[in-house]
């Protein structure tokens, strides 16, 4: 009865201000993330830079020490046969060397301060990373507050009465939300974003060469421009695969599985996916074929990217009452009773399971791989 008494505009008011709060808030941390990213690639590139400078330094100066150390000898030989030299040629061996002391010393000076700026430069770097990283969790975690007071959780209030459970039911569904989308933000980040860079690179060098090595070079360039082009939009389409295939709700399960491990092996040429299906190839309710397909494609995907898996058996078995799912992998395998806090991906996986009231099994030893044993009870 005393939830009824509040004012729901005043408090409308006041969330409202907190969201415009927070979102200030995350604008000004994405911000400062963005400086951060900018300046740590012209870190990058001056490093590559100064390191090559180094390497060069340090030849030339092998190079003069070996020089110099001859032209020592030579003038302590002029020295002893002093009256058997012209003066010339005294006043030569010695400038000679004298000139060759002179740049040895300027020469690891050199070295010496480049060696200064790469180090600085190096911690520069670890510092500018933990900056952005952090700023990549403020915004994460602003993200989360903020999803959660635009959320209408009144209407989820009215089918739980609890307060604890109204409150973990949200919160996870956002963190389940926001997992996605970081996972998605990093994929496109490292893939097609990092192949655009690239191309913006690579399209002003194409310039500069058809500038100074004329058409027939800049045309390999442009030729490599369009591979380049080619790979980004099939980073692209993947990812949207990845997303939800279309073939699922059009084609059913067992053909969208088929297609989409054949695309995942094609893509990781270093890993064999063999498929087996038994049974019935029958559409399932829809709730059975996607959770199936996001257990799988997750399975896979651990596989390939925690298990460095070279060889991974996928096994799906369709009965009249129940399904069972096979995945193992020869990667290098995990500890299952070990909590790890960022395994999600597995707690979610579990969390799916769970709502078709089926069961799970995780196997797996450091260096023998990974089983995962799904059955899920098929109602009619």
């Amino acid at each position: 009865m005393a939830l009824r008494k509040v004012d729901i505009k005043a408090l409308d008011d006041i969330v409202n201000q907190m969201i415009t709060t927070v979102d200030n808030s995350k604008n000004e941390i994405f911000r400062i993330g963005e400086q951060c990213r900018q300046e740590h690639d012209l870190f990058i590139s001056e490093l590559k830079e100064i390191k090559q400078q180094v390497r060069h330094v340090i030849d030339e100066g092998d190079a003069l020490e070996i020089k110099s150390r001859l032209a020592r000898r030579r003038l302590s030989e002029v020295s002893q046969r002093f009256r058997d030299f012209s003066e010339q040629e005294v006043r030569e061996v010695y400038e000679n060397a004298h000139d060759l002391h002179t740049r040895l010393t300027v020469n690891r000076q050199l070295e010496k301060q480049l060696r200064v700026r790469r180090d600085d430069l190096e911690r520069r770097l670890l510092a500018l990373q933990e900056t952005i990283d952090r700023a990549e969790s403020l915004v994460s975690q602003i993200t989360i507050v903020s999803n959660y007071l635009v959320s209408d959780i009144k209407e989820i209030g009215e089918v739980l009465e609890d307060a604890k459970m109204k409150q973990d039911f949200g919160l996870r569904i956002i963190e389940a939300q926001e997992e996605e989308r970081r996972r998605l933000s990093r994929e496109i980040h490292d893939g097609p974003a990092q192949l655009l860079a690239n191309v913006l690179i690579r399209s002003d060098l194409a310039e500069k060469v058809h500038r100074e090595k004329g058409p027939e070079q800049s045309l390999l360039e442009i030729r490599s421009l369009k591979e380049m082009i080619r790979a980004a939009l099939y980073e692209v389409r993947r990812i949207i695969y990845d997303l939800r295939p279309m073939a699922l709700d059009d084609l059913g399960l067992i053909p969208t599985l088929k297609k989409y491990l054949a695309t995942i092996e094609e893509y990781n040429k270093r890993t064999i996916i063999e498929f087996i299906h038994i049974g019935t190839d029958k559409r399932l309710p829809p709730k059975y074929e996607v959770a199936l397909f996001r257990l799988i494609q997750e399975s896979v995907q651990n596989a390939l990217k925690h298990a460095e898996a070279r060889e991974i058996k996928v096994k799906i078995e369709i009965r009249r009452d129940q399904i069972i799912v096979l995945i193992r992998d020869d990667g290098k395998g995990f500890d299952p009773m070990e909590n790890k806090n960022d395994s999600f991906g597995i707690i979610g996986m579990k969390e799916r399971v769970s709502i078709l009231e089926g069961e799970m099994k995780i196997m797996s030893n450091l260096g023998y791989g990974t089983s995962i044993i799904i059955q899920i009870p098929l109602m009619e």
